[in-house]
């Protein structure tokens, strides 16, 4: 147990690191993504310098790099308890911590986690994710603003989880994560309270 875990565990980390925002507009366009826009990894920078479907591609990717890690390791611990569910929900924090500080990049230039987290909870309460993704659609056209949604989305996924599922340690695991890429967000909340934040499109 001890072995497997240390095994996905490393493995999850691995995975999360790839940047694959960074691998997708090196491999398909001329757009340096580090030096441009926000300069974020993430999906939302891509798609506004690179194009939709880039963005799109690197998205399916961030997602993908959260969700496999998760599924083994559900297969691996087969998780019923709290001790399994622990295991499961540290190989998905082991994912997170790999996009926000990707050892290929020396550990700078992470993105903000939003997409990996969607993937690890893809794997671990998919109708929690369901719920949290209306509430991302329905935030984003109202308030036409990627960022303000990735936070109602993250903020509603503790309560979806544990109304959904009702496991102690995939709630506390989805509050942390929340916490996590609310201070990820800093710099667009502050832009958000100023009315500075960029739209998605215009009105």
């Amino acid at each position: 147990m001890v072995l497997q875990t240390i095994v996905l565990v490393a493995f999850a980390y691995l995975l999360g690191s790839v940047p694959w925002g960074l691998v997708t507009t090196r491999c398909f366009s001329s757009v340096d993504i580090l030096k441009h826009g926000s300069g974020n990894i993430g999906a939302t920078n891509v798609r506004r310098l690179a194009g939709n479907r880039l963005g799109a591609l690197t998205l399916a990717g961030d997602v993908l790099k959260g969700f496999v890690p998760v599924v083994v390791a559900r297969a691996v611990f087969d998780a019923q308890s709290h001790w399994a569910w622990l295991l499961v929900c540290l190989v998905a924090l082991a994912a997170f911590l790999g996009h926000l500080y990707p050892i290929y990049m020396k550990f700078q230039k992470g993105g903000k986690g939003v997409a990996t987290v969607l993937g690890c909870f893809l794997a671990i309460s998919p109708w929690a994710c369901v719920a949290s993704l209306l509430v991302f659609i329905v935030t984003v056209y109202l308030s036409n603003r990627v960022s303000a949604g990735s936070l109602a989305a993250t903020a509603a996924l503790p309560l979806a989880v544990w109304h959904l599922q009702g496991a102690q340690v995939p709630t506390i695991a989805a509050t942390v994560f929340f916490a996590m890429i609310a201070c990820r967000h800093r710099e667009n909340i502050e832009r958000l309270l100023r009315g500075a934040e960029p739209t998605l499109k215009k009105k």
